[in-house]
């Protein structure tokens, strides 16, 4: 077996409701989560109570994988 490469160094906060902010190795800023929209519908997530729309997770893998 081959020895490990790299390990990701992620810590998640997890704010109000689905709000989540992300702290990445390689970024200086933080990255914000949260849903939208469908998302937020299919969740049954109350858009009004949706304080900041953002990405969300699954929104970055598709981004991650179509780069």
């Amino acid at each position: 077996m081959s020895d490990v490469a790299y390990v990701s160094k992620v810590r998640i906060e997890r704010k109000v409701g689905p709000l989540r902010v992300a702290h990445l190795p390689g970024e200086s800023q933080d990255v914000i989560f949260s849903v939208h929209g469908a998302i937020a519908e299919h969740y049954k997530v109350d858009p009004a109570k949706v304080k900041e729309s953002h990405a969300s997770t699954i929104d970055y893998v598709i981004a991650a994988t179509a780069g």
